[in-house]
């Protein structure tokens, strides 16, 4: 495990300097890899969540707003998006509401191995037909459509 440990710490240092020069997807799927490597490691969680203080999200929210804002947006779909932008904007200023959210999306992140769904085969392979492909265009039975 000590192994592990140091190539977390490696990592976390990989991703600090890419947060640094503003690679925020790179420093995010290595950060991802030094929690996998060694989950313990010191303020790994910290790096790993979305934080923004009120100031930044009402700047920001009245950004998109001035953007999506119908009467100044005739695109389609520019009403919808300013509808889900209020949305989120309400969800993000009620720390209520929005530590619910945060629960439930960290909640979601902890599922990693996902059940397989139920039509997926165990590798056993059962042949209904002998060898023989049905034909159902020459079925007589078989109602057409044309």
């Amino acid at each position: 495990m000590e192994c592990n440990k140091d190539e977390a710490v490696r990592a976390k240092d990989i991703a600090e300097k890419r947060m640094q020069e503003s690679d925020f997807a790179g420093a995010l799927k290595i950060t991802w890899k030094a929690q996998k490597l060694f989950p313990e490691i010191e303020n790994i969680s910290q790096m790993l969540t979305v934080r923004a203080d009120e100031a930044t999200i009402k700047k920001q929210y009245r950004k998109l707003a001035l953007l999506l804002h119908p009467d100044k947006n005739k695109f389609a779909g520019a009403e919808g998006a300013f509808k889900l932008t209020g949305e989120a904007n309400r969800m993000l200023s009620d720390q209520t509401k929005r530590s619910l959210y945060d629960i439930k999306c960290r909640a979601l992140m902890r599922r990693t191995t996902p059940e397989p769904p139920p039509h997926q085969s165990n590798g056993v392979s059962v042949n209904l037909y002998n060898g023989n492909v049905p034909n159902f265009q020459n079925n007589p039975h078989s109602q057409s459509t044309a």
